[in-house]
């Protein structure tokens, strides 16, 4: 690198002095510089990454190609004495500007498609012809028509020509880039210097003023020591390499870029008119090759905006997963065949566990699930319906015209079809469909309506086990109108003061004493009554309104217990906690706030968790229970029994208590089995130093029972309703 800067300063020095062989000193010096740039082109494209290999080789050529014009100028000069401007030397140079335009067009930054590459480089000639007659009118006009009329000249005004070409493909390539690569930067302000090397030459040329050795000769190294520097920089990162990458809307000048010289190309031609009226031949012969050129882009881009048009269509009407129709087209053909006076009849399918597929075995594994289950839906539907993916794991199938098969059938062809195989059924991944069906009629006034029952059925469907379908019929329709009724009337009921909590007492066994109670909430509906926590519970979970209930559950509960233990100090409460608040990182925040408000130590709370809540947990809700418990929070797996019980998660569960479910307790006495899972829990608790509540104690044989077994408190109406907060506190207290 010292050595080329050394070679290029002696060289300006030599020239800008015209010391004597000052034509030989600028043909060395080029030679040089242009041999380096050449390795260090070649060097680099064997320790960047493959991607970038092609371009530095064809920098590296073009390099060399400079390198071997220039000696071929420098043995014609030497040997005729005269400015060489051989055909030779020309073939060589255009070689190598055309190989590292190839160069430009195979970089990271330019277009990855062949049609997106032919424009720039019609771009690039549409710019350069544009600028001939430009400047024809700036430099050659008052230049003697017979200083050019020899070949040899005229070859030489095409390097100007070629040199914006080449800088206009690569402004092109580099404008857009994701972030722009710095090489293109300096490899940019090479093609520049050479671009004014040349018209400078030229222009000498033109006025019959240039000799070698000129100082404009020196532009021709400082041109290829550019392109050296450009290897020095490091390669883009692997994303920008990333052909799958959208790249960025092309800024405004980018798209006006071809077109802005055109308008001064007009006005040139004018301008260029010789005095006899006639306009130079060379002017004539560029004016018709832009003329081309310009055709022949614009009809690149007809076509190109052709395709984006279909392309659109398809992003627009096509589910990009599956291939299937969208919601958007699937909504169209409705409306259609409604209007059209049909018989009309829609099925909406929807995956029953869907999402624990894609939780357990990733998103990858989900899509593929989806497009496995549009192809069984086509193969079973068969030409008799058109199936659309809505969206998420939601299908649909419309069913118009003369409907030979009739829609139930469909959907038990659809639910045959969507049945895995012991095979897939063992690996889990291939969840069960429910379906409803909606047919057409005189109560749907829109499309809208006619999804809305359909979507009735379909929950109806669900809700009847899944893996079934189910019509829409009106005792359906006004279920759901009562649901959705109801839903309202919840969103208001907290702020209303709607809601209030009964407490149910929790027995100690050995001494007969209520030590502590279940806080259970109900509604004061204004128009249904008392509605117990089935009716409305399992529609704030689904809603999300579970979550401003279980806060303000939480917090009267703790007021609650905060005036019980008053009279009687280790008397607690247990209150119920949703999964979807386990999940958020605000539950320590609302305990901890209720608790402090109400003046209740830590420890004379409980949360009960159901255990399918806590088994899905993930490290971060293990994390937080981990944190309450650090707090004094105690932890109730409620309901245990019912879900997936299994030793490994009780060790990383920081509970304090299991509650035996209800369902265990209820046949004891009458089943051996009961009896032995409850005995079986009970031993496995105190392995765990956990307390044990057995639920649903009602006789006093199951009381008996649970004594027997070993269990230390119990809860069930054999010890005490739920019941307002006077009669829990004349419980607690013993009057």
């Amino acid at each position: 690198m010292l050595v080329v800067l050394a070679v290029i300063g002696v060289e300006a020095v030599w020239l800008a002095a015209r010391l004597p062989a000052s034509a030989l000193v600028a043909d060395l010096g080029a030679i040089v510089v242009a041999a380096w740039a050449a390795v260090a082109c070649a060097v680099v494209a064997r320790r960047h990454p493959s991607a970038l290999r092609p371009f530095w080789s064809l920098l590296s050529a073009t390099m060399a190609l400079s390198a071997v014009s220039r000696a071929l100028w420098a043995m014609h000069r030497a040997s005729s004495g005269d400015v060489p401007h051989t055909r030779l030397v020309g073939l060589v140079f255009i070689t190598g500007i055309v190989l590292g335009t190839t160069a430009f067009l195979l970089s990271p930054t330019a277009p990855h498609s062949t049609v997106g590459r032919g424009r720039t480089v019609l771009d690039g000639v549409i710019v350069g012809l544009s600028l001939v007659p430009i400047g024809w009118v700036a430099v050659f006009q008052d230049v003697a028509a017979d200083q050019l009329t020899e070949p040899e000249h005229t070859l030489a005004l095409v390097y100007p020509m070629l040199d914006l070409v080449q800088l206009t493909i690569l402004v092109a390539v580099a404008g857009p880039a994701r972030p722009r690569w710095r090489p293109m930067t300096v490899l940019g302000a090479s093609l520049t210097v050479r671009a004014a090397a040349d018209v400078g030459y030229v222009w000498l040329l033109a006025h019959d003023s240039y000799v070698a050795g000129h100082p404009v000769d020196l532009g021709w190294p400082l041109t290829c020591l550019l392109v050296g520097l450009a290897t020095r920089y490091p390669p883009p990162e692997v994303a920008d390499l990333d052909e799958t990458v959208v790249p960025p809307v092309p800024p405004w000048w980018r798209v006006a870029l071809p077109y802005l010289p055109v308008g001064g190309a007009i006005v040139a031609v004018l301008l260029a008119r010789q005095p006899t009226g006639q306009t130079p031949t060379l002017i004539m012969l560029c004016v018709l090759a832009l003329l081309a050129v310009l055709a022949l882009r614009q009809g690149l881009a007809a076509n190109e905006n052709l395709r984006l048009v279909a392309r659109l269509r398809q992003l627009a009407y096509a589910d990009q997963l599956t291939g299937l129709p969208n919601r958007l087209m699937f909504t169209r053909r409705l409306r259609r065949a409604i209007r059209q006076e049909e018989p009309v009849a829609v099925l909406l399918l929807d995956l029953d566990g869907f999402k624990q597929v894609n939780d357990r075995f990733g998103h990858a594994t989900g899509d593929a699930l989806l497009v496995s289950i549009a192809d069984k839906m086509c193969e079973a539907v068969d030409g008799d319906g058109t199936v659309a993916r809505l969206g998420g794991d939601e299908f649909a199938v419309l069913v118009d015209g003369d409907r030979p098969v009739p829609p139930e059938r469909l959907a038990e062809r659809l639910l045959t079809a969507l049945r895995p195989a012991d095979d897939e059924e063992d690996v889990g991944t291939h969840p069960s469909a429910s379906i409803g069906i909606a047919e057409y009629g005189p109560q749907h006034a829109t499309h809208s309506d006619l999804l809305r029952d359909a979507d009735i059925a379909m929950y109806a469907a669900k809700a009847a086990g899944k893996s079934a379908y189910r019509t829409c019929t009106p005792e359906l329709r006004e279920s759901a109108v009562s649901r959705a009724e109801l839903i309202a009337d919840l969103r208001r009921a907290v702020d209303e003061r709607q809601l209030e909590l009964q407490f149910q007492p929790i027995i100690d066994l050995e001494t007969g004493q209520v030590s502590s109670a279940e806080a259970l909430v109900r509604w004061r509906h204004p128009r249904l009554g008392t509605l117990s926590p089935g009716r409305f519970l399992p529609l704030a979970e689904e809603t999300g309104l579970i979550l401003p209930i279980d806060r303000w559950v939480i917090h009267e509960a703790c007021r609650a217990a905060a005036i019980w233990r008053r009279g009687a100090p280790e008397a607690t409460i247990a209150v119920n906690i949703a999964a979807a608040h386990l999940r958020r990182p605000d539950l320590i925040a609302t305990v901890t706030g209720a608790t402090a408000a109400a003046g209740l130590a830590p420890r004379a709370l409980t949360l009960e968790l159901t255990e399918s809540a806590l088994i899905e947990g993930s490290e971060a809700v293990l994390d937080r229970l981990r944190q309450l418990r650090e707090l004094g929070i105690r932890i109730a797996i409620d309901d245990f029994g019912t879900g997936y019980s299994s030793l490994s998660y009780l060790h990383r569960i920081p509970a304090t208590e299991l509650k035996i479910d209800r369902s265990f307790v209820a046949r004891l006495g009458e089943d051996a089995r009961a009896y032995a899972t409850v005995n079986m829990v009970s031993t496995l608790a105190d392995a765990f130093d956990l307390r044990v509540v057995a639920e649903g104690v009602e006789t006093d044989r199951q009381h008996d029972a649970v004594a027997a077994i070993g269990c230390a408190h119990g809860q069930g109406y054999l010890y005490g309703r739920p019941g307002s907060l006077a009669d829990l506190g004349s419980s607690l207290t013993g009057s």
